[in-house]
């Protein structure tokens, strides 16, 4: 019985490391993923500045998405 439970403990801690890893992992996806946005939505402004007669104030209001 004592055997079984190790075994056991050994496999959830296991598992718990590599659920850890994936963690970390996507952790840095969302952030690499985060400034590629924002970037993105940089570029966006300032094109739609760019546009003859555009009003810097209003261009892209609606369609630019907001960085967060």
């Amino acid at each position: 019985m004592q055997e079984k439970i190790q075994a056991r403990l050994r496999e959830l801690r296991e598992e718990y490391a590599s659920g850890q890893k994936v963690m970390a992992e996507l952790q840095n996806r969302q952030a690499e993923l985060h400034q590629t946005l924002l970037r993105i939505s940089g570029a966006i402004q300032v094109l739609d500045e760019m546009l003859p007669g555009a009003d810097p104030a209003t261009a892209g209001s609606s369609e630019s998405p907001s960085a967060t």
